[in-house]
Formats: C-alpha cells, sequence, structure tokens
C-alpha cells in the first residue's frame, strides 16, 4: 500500500554466509534473496542513552539528529542486526497498540473483520498485475532456496497483499450474494530500501491492510472514501496530526489503483509525511485474477475492489509532529502512560509516609481509568526522573513531598507546557477533586497539541500562482498550494528542479476561477506540493 518508489538493492545474500548468521541457530531452511542486505556493522548504533541530564540534540541544529537522539533516549527502538530494520521497543510498541486499539474497533463498526493471509507469495501472482510488478519490483526480496533445495517458483516475501488477497477471493466469492466481502488484516511487510529511517522507512515494517469487493463501482469508491475518512479521524482525535485529506496524482497514485486517497502530514521540519492512504482499484485485480460473481440476472461480473493501510510509519510522525527539545510529547489518547508520579524526599524518616501517599493517588488515578505509573525507584534523583520522564514524553506528572503529603495536594506538571507556567501546586488529593482535574488536564493537552499542530501547518503552506512562486515556497522549506492542470512530464520537472512532489489535491477546495501555475490553462483543483519523506 502506499505510493512508495524505492530502488534496487546491490547486495545479494548468499545460502552458506545466511547459515553461518547466529540469528537462525536452529533454521533448517535457507532463505536467498535476489534482493537482499548486509548484517550491520556492530559500530551501527542509534544514539547512545545519556545517562545524565540532557544530551539531545536540539531540533533546530539538526532535525535527522535530534529525531534519533529521541527514538534512543525514550527508549522507542533500536537498529536490529540485519541493515535496515529495527527492534520496535516495547515503549514505542505500546503507541502502536493504543492505535491498533483504536483503530480495530473502527474497522469492525463498519463491517470489516479481521483474518490473515501468508507472508510468502508466488512470484507468478505479483506478475499478473502489470502495473503492480512494475511499481514493486524494484523493492522485491525473493524467497529461491528453501529445506537446502532450489524452489520451483520463487517466492516473495509480502511487499504488500492484494495479489493473494485475490487468489482467495476468486475462490470464496461466486455470488452477489457473497458481497461485499470485507476483510483487514495485521501484519508484517517487507519492502527493500538502501536509504532507511526508523519508524518512517525500513525494510521491515507493521501495519494494517483492509481488502474489499464489491458488486458496484460506487461501492468501492464509497468504500475507499470512508477509510481515508476513518484515518482522517484518527490523525485529528487520536494523534493530535492535523492531516490533509486528498486524492493523488497519476504519478503518485498506488501501482495498480485506479484512484489513491491519501492523509498528508506536515512534520516539525516541514516536510510532508503520507500517513495513511485508501486506494479504489477498480477491477484491475479481478480482471488479473478472475474473480468474478454472479450478479441477479446470473450475469458474470468482476468485482470492484479497495485496498488501504496505516502503518507504524505513524509513530515516526507523531514524534516528527509533537516532539520538542526536551524530547517526546505524546498526545494522552496514545501514551501509554499518561500520569507519572515521582516521590520525593530527603530523609530516610520521610520515605514511607511519602511512598504511602503515592501509592494511594496511583490507585485511586488507576481505578478512574486513567494510565499512570509510579516511579518509586531510589537509584536516581527526583530531578533525574522529571527530566527522564518529559523526554518520554509522558503528559502529565504529579510530584508528591513530605509538605505535600501534611497538607494533603500534590504538584502537577504539564509536558507541553516547559517550566514553572506549566505547574500548578495545592491540587488536593481527594478523588472528588484529583480525578476530574487530571482527566481535564489530559483533555487540554490533547487540544492544545491539535491546535499547535495546525497553527504550524498552516503557517507553513503557501498559496502560489506561478511556478516562480512554487519554486521560491519549497527552496524556503514550505508547502506550496496552487491551481494544477499539469501534465505527468510537468510534475516531474517539478521534482527534478525543486525536489517537492504532488502531496494531494486535498478534498477541501477554494471556490472560483483558477489557473493552472504552470501552464496558464483554466484549472478546477489545487494541489499542494512539498519535499517529503
Amino acid at each position: 500500500m502506499g505510493a512508495l518508489r524505492l530502488p534496487s538493492l546491490t547486495s545479494i545474500f548468499t545460502g552458506s554466509s545466511l547459515a553461518r548468521s547466529s540469528l537462525f541457530p536452529r533454521c533448517s531452511s535457507q532463505l536467498v534473496f535476489a534482493k537482499a542486505t548486509e548484517v550491520a556493522e556492530s559500530k551501527q548504533k542509534l544514539p547512545p542513552v545519556v545517562q545524565e541530564q540532557g544530551g539531545i540534540t536540539p531540533r533546530s541544529q539538526d532535525f535527522n539528529a535530534w529525531y534519533l537522539d529521541v527514538i534512543s533516549m525514550a527508549e522507542l527502538a533500536d537498529y536490529g542486526p540485519v541493515r535496515g530494520t529495527m527492534v520496535i521497543r516495547p515503549y514505542g510498541y505500546a503507541i502502536w497498540e493504543a492505535i491498533q486499539d483504536y483503530l480495530n474497533i473502527k474497522f469492525k463498526e463498519t463491517g470489516h473483520s479481521n483474518m490473515y493471509f501468508p507472508q510468502f507469495i508466488p512470484f507468478s501472482f505479483i506478475e499478473k498485475e502489470a502495473s503492480h510488478v512494475e511499481g514493486f519490483s524494484p523493492e522485491l526480496a525473493l524467497v529461491t532456496v528453501g529445506g537446502g533445495k532450489e524452489l520451483e517458483e520463487k517466492l516473495v516475501v509480502r511487499p504488500t497483499s492484494e495479489t493473494i488477497v485475490n487468489h482467495m477471493f476468486t475462490q470464496w466469492i461466486q455470488s452477489y450474494r457473497d458481497l461485499p466481502l470485507m476483510i483487514n488484516q495485521w501484519a508484517n511487510v517487507t519492502r527493500w530500501e538502501m536509504r532507511t529511517k526508523p519508524f518512517i522507512r525500513t525494510l521491515e515494517f507493521l501495519w494494517q491492510e483492509g481488502h474489499t469487493a464489491h458488486a458496484t463501482p460506487e461501492e468501492a469508491e464509497k468504500e475507499a472514501m470512508q477509510m481515508i475518512d476513518v484515518y482522517t479521524k484518527f490523525a485529528y482525535e487520536q494523534a493530535a496530526i492535523p492531516v490533509i485529506p486528498g486524492r493523488k496524482s497519476r504519478v503518485e497514485t498506488f501501482a495498480g489503483a485506479d484512484r489513491t486517497y491519501t492523509i498528508e502530514a506536515m512534520m516539525g521540519d516541514r516536510k510532508a509525511l503520507q500517513a495513511g492512504t485508501s486506494h479504489n482499484l477498480g477491477q484491475n485485480f479481478s480482471r488479473a485474477f478472475g474473480t468474478q460473481f454472479a450478479d441477479e440476472n446470473g450475469q458474470r461480473q468482476h468485482v470492484w475492489q479497495t485496498s488501504w493501510a496505516i502503518s507504524t510509519r505513524f509513530v515516526g510522525g507523531i514524534i516528527m509532529t509533537h516532539g520538542d527539545d526536551a524530547g517526546l510529547m505524546l498526545p494522552p489518547r496514545l501514551a501509554s502512560v499518561q500520569v507519572v508520579i515521582v516521590p520525593i524526599w530527603k530523609k530516610a524518616s520521610e520515605k514511607n509516609e511519602v511512598l504511602d501517599a503515592a501509592l494511594s493517588v496511583k490507585d485511586v488515578l488507576h481505578s478512574a481509568g486513567i494510565k499512570v505509573k509510579l516511579d518509586d525507584s531510589d537509584q536516581r534523583t527526583p530531578g533525574w526522573k522529571f527530566n527522564f520522564w518529559e523526554m518520554k514524553g509522558v503528559p502529565l506528572r504529579i510530584e508528591i513531598g513530605p509538605r505535600d503529603v501534611s497538607s494533603g495536594s500534590v504538584v502537577i506538571s504539564r509536558r507541553d507546557i516547559p517550566g514553572k507556567p506549566g505547574k500548578v501546586f495545592g491540587i488536593s488529593m481527594e478523588s472528588s477533586v484529583l480525578v476530574p482535574y487530571i482527566k481535564e488536564k489530559l483533555d487540554e493537552i490533547q487540544s492544545s497539541l491539535l491546535d499547535k499542530a495546525i497553527v504550524f501547518r498552516d503557517s507553513n503552506i503557501v498559496d502560489v500562482s506561478s511556478y516562480d512562486e512554487l519554486k521560491e515556497a519549497i527552496s524556503q522549506g514550505k508547502w506550496a498550494r496552487g491551481p494544477w492542470v499539469g501534465s505527468d512530464e510537468d510534475e516531474l520537472k517539478v521534482k527534478e528542479e525543486t525536489g517537492a512532489t504532488i502531496r494531494c489535491f486535498p478534498f477541501d477546495q477554494p471556490q472560483g476561477p483558477k489557473k493552472c501555475l504552470m501552464t496558464g490553462s483554466p484549472a478546477d483543483e489545487v494541489a499542494i506540493f512539498a519535499k517529503s519523506y
């Protein structure tokens, strides 16, 4: 899924070198990749966790270094032993689980069922749809040996599942009574890329991919639009990311689709991130695979299809949208820890009463459905803990010391408002006061993150009416929005000369007459151009 265009590979994994790898000590099968990788050198590491306070590269100084620092120090992920792969650590995976939890409910509410397809796909399946094989061939990983023997047909390690889904749909769909057929799977995907970035672009990543079959083109179009709307609402309401939904250009359309819809997000460095896609596949795959049904008149018809996906790339989007020089900043609705409690004591005689009060506050919040953690370790100072949990992006921090115990109150600090302005003293420990206060502040933080991201996005989109204005906007690192009816060749010219691509034709279009910024011809739509990940 997604209109990715990845470069070819150059290295090849041999069977003998793989057999020597300690990663597969009990594996009797040999996987030989025609488009393969190399084991990363031991020196390739994400920046080490700094044990003392500080250590994160400022965003304004080096955005990429800042991003890698945050991933490392917030314990989100690390590089895997094979170059281009990553190990998602528990704190990072918890964000993905929160995404899954929300989307699973929405998928089932809209009539979809979860299932699973094999990750090995016959290469002949990929070849059946011409534009599909052309679009994906540079990034395929191929298995040619299994059980020590050459395979009769090479297998593709799943880059996406339209082909194998259609193979099975052909067996399951016979009549209009079998339609619509709407399924989703949560799976891993392999797309080979030499230039990788944790969460944003890796050789293997996690995603959900939905696949549906319908009796009419209208039903398929309605489904494709419905799912991009689900993604849009998720981005705004859960991730606090103000994406721009729209239609991809022909050049950027998914290989094998009639139309691709997308949600485009502006990252903190003002690059665009394609955060989710929904494809109207028309009858392209059903014709290639002979996926037909008997309509109400007994006539054989090819089904109309869609596919749609969001991946762990969204985790990277959350980091790059909300993070600051102190580290990660998580929207409360996706945070695995919404509140951290840090007890403070100096004398041994104070420890027990402070810890008892902290544990009581934890129990109150937990009973109210708030995700809370008590950091009662005594190996680190309170100041170190403050910085550590700020760096991990926890929305709220509660501080409890001996004076707070005596007064029956706590100190509460907001992650999104640094320093004293974000700190409030004297909030009662009583559950009738504390619980509604915490819930209100979590809602405020959620809204504040979205509002801040909207202001940032809108202040960095420039309306342009000529190609020179577009080039100027892109050179300043901004997004350019202007009327467009240019050809595919014109679009490629923009990419070659500016590095920007058409991110989408937004659904929200301005009214009134327009002229194409490139050709001067009448234009019905504006397009958004930007450099992207």
